[in-house]
Parts: structure tokens; C-alpha cells; sequence
């Protein structure tokens, strides 16, 4: 909760999955004031493919918030709507609906976006994914004055934080969006303060975070084991790295480099067994299997139609050893 002096803020929150949670939490915890939420409208979930509200509105009706979900904010009626509420600032959070520009000047204060990369770097859909798979060794939350492009807005406050070998992207995921709270409630401080100076981004130093897609997560064992190692941590928890066993999908949801040790065992053993893909070796940490340059080690996988489970169990009632996964 902010300690400021400055007055209190009426404050439109617009968001709509996990990540935006929390920075929603921490502004109805906050002294400001928020007069509205918007979130995309329900959508079927389950098995039964029930309307489902999305997590923001489920918190957002439980503190007897306004909830607006339009399909649209181009139409003139939602235009109307959101004008109507006379806000000082819209706060926005992976919501999933574009802002037009008429939109965008409605509050006094514009509207600032909760972005999860060190921008430049990782404008897009998909940056904690992208920051992993691509060996990046830190990342971080970026708050931005929104403007019509994608991600191009002045920056107001950022806050970075490493990537560890351990991370995949629920963990960063999870970190990055309490370090969201903080930058915000930091940069609303600041803003009244007039203490923030707004910073250009440098175009020369953007990179865009593409979508994440399914076709993607099939692993290739031809790839050095680090970038494979990279894929199956960005993919987790969605769409989640796989690779085919008898033909179906297995996906694999952790695995890790071999340790030195391991990896001078491993080549005593299996001096001539250097096919990327061929399942090497078993221990008790999981199934051991090539790459192109190095051996890695699966710890969690999730066999087709079942629950994920210990490789090690997974291998108990199969001879695994000499297969060679596609």
C-alpha cells in the first residue's frame, strides 16, 4: 500500500488474465480509487465450455467494482461509456483489446501500460517466453505512457530482474507481475510528484515477442541442448514443449543440463551413441537423451491422455533405452 501524500486518484483498470491480478489488487489496496474495470467479455472454459469471467472481473466484482467488457472500444456508444466516467488515469494490463487514440486522451492523466520486458526489447504478445527462450539473462517490468503503436510509448519507470537457469515462464511470470505492483505504484507516486521524466525508446534496439503457437513446441533434438533446455522452460506452462513417443505427443515440462560429472559418466558409457534424440541412459533424476552437442537430463513429462509424472516412473514399464524420440 502507498504511503504517498498526493491526492487520490480515480482510476480505470483495464485487464484481463493471471498477470493482471495482482497490479489490480494493489491499486484497490492502495488510497486511489478504482471507479471501473474493463475486461474482455466472458469466454467459454472447461470441459463443459461454460462463459467464464476472466480473473480480473471475478476480483473486480468481489470488491463491488463496475465491470465493462465491451467487444469493442471503436465504437462510439463504448467511447461514450468510458468518457462518461471522468477518470484521471487508465491503468492497463495485458487487457487484449486495442485502445484507439480518442481513447487513450479520455483520462487527464492518459493511460499507462504495465509492460513485462526492459523495453525496447520484447515489445509484443509473448515477452516473459521470448526473454527466456532466447538465453536472456535478465528482464524486468517497463511502466509506459501508451500511445497508438504497439509497445512505443515513453517509458516512465522500469525495474529489472535476472532470468535464472531455474525460471520457465510461470516462475518469471509470477515474479514479474508482483514487480509490476511496485513499478506502478512507484510511477503513480512519481507522476504526481511531477518527479518522472519520460524516456524515448530506442528504436535501434527493438525486438518484438511473436505470439507464442503450438506448432512450435515440437522439440527439435538436432538443436544445441541449451536452446532445448530454453524451449521447454519458455513453453511451461502453455503451450508446453513435446516430442513424439510411438507416435503421440509427449510433453516435456522440466529438464535440465547435464552436470559435468554426469556428462563425463555419460560418455564413458555411451562412447559411439551421439544420435540427437536417442534416449542414452536412465537414473533416478529421469531419462537421459542426445542432443547436438550435449546430453540432457528430463525430470517431468506428461504421457498422451495421462497426468505429468517423474520420467524415471514414466520409464519403469518401458524399454526406453535406445529409443530414439522424432
Amino acid at each position: 500500500m502507498s504511503t504517498s501524500a498526493n491526492p487520490p486518484l480515480r482510476i480505470i483498470f483495464a485487464g484481463t488474465p493471471d498477470f493482471s491480478v495482482a497490479p489490480l489488487q494493489t491499486l484497490i489496496d492502495s488510497q486511489h480509487e478504482v471507479i471501473a474495470v474493463y475486461s474482455q467479455p466472458d469466454r467459454p472454459a472447461g470441459r463443459g465450455r461454460k462463459l467464464t469471467a476472466s480473473p480480473v472481473k471475478q476480483v473486480a466484482l468481489e470488491h463491488n467494482i463496475a465491470v465493462y467488457q465491451p467487444e469493442s472500444l471503436r465504437n462510439q456508444e463504448a467511447q461514450d461509456e468510458l468518457k462518461a466516467l471522468n477518470a484521471d488515469i487508465m491503468i492497463v494490463v495485458a487487457y487484449g483489446l486495442i485502445l484507439p487514440q480518442v481513447v487513450l486522451d479520455m483520462p487527464k492523466m492518459g493511460c499507462l501500460n504495465i509492460h513485462a520486458s526492459l523495453l525496447p526489447r520484447w515489445r509484443g504478445a509473448a515477452p516473459i517466453q521470448r526473454a527466456i527462450e532466447a538465453g536472456d539473462d535478465k528482464t524486468g517490468v517497463t511502466i509506459m505512457q501508451m500511445n497508438a503503436g504497439l509497445d512505443t510509448g515513453d517509458m516512465l519507470y522500469k525495474i529489472e530482474t535476472d532470468i535464472t537457469q531455474n525460471d520457465n515462464a510461470q516462475a518469471l511470470h509470477d515474479r514479474l507481475s508482483q514487480m509490476g505492483c511496485d513499478a506502478l505504484m512507484a510511477t503513480l507516486d512519481g507522476l504526481q510528484n511531477q518527479s518522472i521524466i519520460p524516456e524515448k525508446q530506442d528504436e535501434s534496439l527493438v525486438t518484438y515477442a511473436e505470439k507464442m503457437h503450438k506448432e512450435e513446441a515440437q522439440i527439435q533434438w538436432t538443436q544445441p541442448a541449451q536452446k532445448i533446455i530454453r524451449k521447454i522452460q519458455a513453453f511451461n506452462p502453455w503451450p508446453v514443449a513435446f516430442t513424439l513417443y510411438e507416435g503421440k505427443p509427449l510433453r516435456i515440462w522440466q529438464a535440465r543440463l547435464l552436470t559435468a560429472d554426469e556428462q563425463a559418466q555419460q560418455a564413458q558409457l555411451n562412447p559411439e551413441n551421439n544420435l540427437p534424440g536417442l534416449v542414452i541412459g536412465l537414473t533416478k533424476q529421469g531419462l537421459i537423451v542426445n542432443t547436438a552437442d550435449q546430453p540432457i537430463c528430463i525430470e517431468l513429462l506428461q504421457p498422451a491422455g495421462k497426468k505429468a509424472m517423474n520420467a524415471y516412473d514414466f520409464a519403469q514399464s518401458r524399454n526406453l533405452k535406445g529409443y530414439q524420440f522424432a
